[in-house]
């Protein structure tokens, strides 16, 4: 059971993992805040690429990263006063906040900002080192993840259903690259934490996966 006064669930896991459905539900069904990580990445990358701010430029990046006016509630992710929920999900703007994730200047301007999302009653975040880094005292930790062909396939049907034309093995090759970046990044790689869960959810619904993680925490708060 974690020592921290108020409940932290860290979800982390690679991309296309279905982490963020998971945190999101897990955080309805409790009453929880959400936060998720790697939207502040990609809000941080889409106000990059809207400002034309160059992605090897670390200082600059971090600033941006340090000021960022982000919110997440039930209408999605919040940048100032517009909603960029699906703006940020854009593969341009993945494709960079993965690059920007690894530099250390952005990691460490984002600290503190994570930090602040830990409000009573409790937190969800999840996100690629929620449990190794941000929140190591964590109540429950849980790395989420499943087989690349399994993300691929509900990447495509995401995008298809948005509309959105997709190619799988195009997919396929850039879930490969990220997840080669964020497991052998010299900051905070991906990786499971110490004492978390670890949830293949390959052949499994979100359904079940939620209903898997509140078990675990309801053990954890025993």
């Amino acid at each position: 059971m974690s020592t921290f006064p108020i409940p932290v669930i860290s979800i982390d896991g690679p991309t296309a993992s279905g982490k963020g459905t998971v945190a999101h539900r897990v955080a309805d069904k409790l009453g929880f805040h959400y936060l998720d990580s790697g939207a502040l990445y990609r809000l941080t990358a889409l106000t990059a690429l809207r400002r034309g701010t160059d992605v090897h430029d670390e200082h600059a990046l971090a600033k941006l990263a340090e000021h960022l006016p982000c919110s997440f509630s039930g209408a999605g992710v919040m940048l100032a006063h517009e909603n960029v929920s699906e703006a940020i999900r854009a593969e341009a703007v993945g494709n960079m906040a993965s690059v920007i994730a690894a530099l250390p200047a952005v990691r460490q301007a984002l600290f503190a900002l994570q930090l602040g999302f830990r409000k009573a009653p409790g937190l969800v975040a999840d996100g690629r080192d929620m449990g190794t880094v941000i929140f190591p005292h964590a109540t429950l930790k849980v790395f989420l993840t499943a087989s690349a062909q399994a993300r691929a396939e509900r990447r495509y049907q995401q995008l298809i259903d948005k509309g959105i034309s997709a190619n799988m093995e195009d997919l396929l090759m850039d879930l490969n690259t990220r997840d080669e970046r964020d497991t052998h990044r010299a900051i905070a790689p991906l990786q499971p934490a110490e004492g978390a869960h670890v949830l293949d959810t390959s052949d499994m619904t979100a359904d079940q996966a939620v209903e898997l993680v509140l078990k675990w925490y309801a053990a954890a708060m025993k």
